[in-house]
């Protein structure tokens, strides 16, 4: 007897966001009446599939705020980690009771408020059906150079096949936390899921989303941020 597979979520929010220059961690910032965590959130439950989302954070005096605004959703909780490749492993691990090793996850940043829903419908229902899983990102649109550590140009590189990863990136649940643990074995950089996925022999599938799936990183993509949410009629 076959069982239907579940969709599940990873937040890695344990990061202090040092360029952004502020007080507070960027993921707790406000954008609107809402942090920017909590727009986060309220994107990926957006996803009816979705059974639970783990929350990877250490203590913030706003967390307790947003988990009760969240109580009516599964929100488990779980300690950030050393680099964000840890924190999701964190999330993983705090997922292993309740995940299936075909289960989908979907990790996403914290810091990325403005992800469309159909965006997030697209990802999954692109990767339903494949053997390994992937990722939201946009082609590379711009002419791309490469420099010496004195900022010199030494080449232009050719930006045919190139992409900007976004995230959510989303791989089955058994082959990501083993992918995960063995890079991290081999001292693998691992800059997201799915270059840990590409270090275990596997090939995701890129899926194209919106530009406006942006990052916050620095103090100048607060105001992006929202003019991308108004756009949206999120604001």
């Amino acid at each position: 007897m076959t069982h239907q597979c579940r969709y599940w979520a990873v937040v890695p929010a344990a990061g202090i966001g040092r360029r952004m220059g502020a007080s507070v961690p960027k993921q707790f910032l406000a954008l609107g009446n809402k942090t920017v965590l909590e727009h986060s959130l309220e994107s990926l439950w957006g996803i009816r599939e979705l059974a639970g989302v783990v929350l990877v954070s250490d203590g913030h005096p706003a967390l307790a705020a947003i988990q009760e605004r969240f109580a009516d959703h599964r929100l488990i909780r779980a300690p950030g980690g050393s680099e964000r490749c840890h924190s999701v492993l964190n999330g993983l691990t705090a997922l292993q009771q309740s995940a299936r090793s075909d289960d989908w996850v979907l990790v996403h940043d914290a810091a990325r408020p403005c992800v469309r829903h159909h965006d997030l419908r697209s990802l999954v229902d692109t990767l339903a059906c494949h053997e390994v899983g992937g990722l939201l990102g946009v082609p590379v649109s711009d002419t791309m150079k490469r420099t010496d550590t004195q900022g010199t140009v030494s080449e232009t590189v050719d930006r045919r096949g190139l992409w900007h990863a976004h995230t959510p990136q989303m791989f089955r649940y058994g082959l990501l936390k083993t992918s995960l643990e063995q890079a991290l074995r081999d001292g693998y950089q691992v800059t997201d899921e799915a270059s840990a996925i590409e270090h275990a022999g596997y090939s995701p599938l890129m899926v194209e989303g919106h530009a406006d799936n942006i990052k916050i990183t620095r103090p100048g993509d607060l105001p992006l941020a929202e003019f991308f949410l108004q756009q949206q009629g999120r604001l």
